[in-house]
């Protein structure tokens, strides 16, 4: 397995420390006992001033703001997830409503399709709290879902997106689909997985950087 080297917006905020914790969980329970993967992070200003931390490492970006001198297979896919009023546009044109949500549904992106996980929301009273905290499952209906996996399937495919565990943040008006956005990464409302879902979404995000197969998602 090759070293890694993960990316955050700041190595000091505490939901990037949740994140990382996390990831490097599911990474080493992957690996071989004896294995010498290392596991390094970086935040994306210091690599923007020092590339060469790169060599041979998978990169896994856990921020959309990437130094525009990487050449990233997925630069493109983290430009376009980054510019959130172009993506409504073109979800927009595509006759969908857009705008705020909060809810996410993970789609587990592998290298022979789309997996998709329980839905994730805020835990009662947690939407204006300060902390922030997920909930995962939130149960919708086959009438709800079917559009959702619709509407996710048709949005990765225009993105020529890479094997990944990605977030579709979205909403409803007026019982309608609202797109918010998309993360190209296990963002915090992941963390709702740990425990919860077998694989959780950073185990499954590995599997799809490494080209390991899913062979199913479960609520435990």
């Amino acid at each position: 397995m090759p070293d890694v080297l993960i990316v955050v917006e700041s190595t000091r905020s505490e939901a990037a420390t949740q994140l990382v914790s996390a990831l490097k969980h599911a990474l080493l329970n992957q690996c071989e006992p004896d294995s010498h993967t290392t596991v390094d992070v970086v935040s994306s200003s210091d690599l923007s001033a020092n590339t060469s931390t790169l060599d041979d490492r998978l990169l896994c970006p856990l921020t959309l703001h990437l130094p525009p001198i990487l050449s990233l297979q997925a630069n493109a896919l983290y430009s376009a997830c980054r510019d959130i009023d172009g993506l409504r546009q073109q979800l927009t044109s595509w006759q969908y409503a857009t705008g705020e949500g909060n809810l996410w549904l993970p789609i587990v992106l592998t290298a022979k399709g789309p997996l998709y996980a329980e839905v994730i929301g805020f835990e009662s009273g947690a939407f204006h709290s300060s902390e922030q905290r997920y909930k995962q499952p939130i149960h919708l209906s086959d009438v709800q879902r079917q559009p959702l996996y619709a509407l996710s399937q048709r949005l990765l495919r225009s993105l020529n997106a890479l094997p990944a565990v990605y977030l579709m943040q979205f909403g409803w008006q007026n019982e309608t689909l609202c797109f918010d956005r998309l993360l190209p990464f296990p963002a915090a409302p992941a963390l709702a997985s740990l425990n919860v879902q077998r694989p959780d979404l950073f185990a499954c995000h590995w599997h799809c950087l490494l080209g390991k197969p899913i062979v199913d998602l479960a609520i435990v």
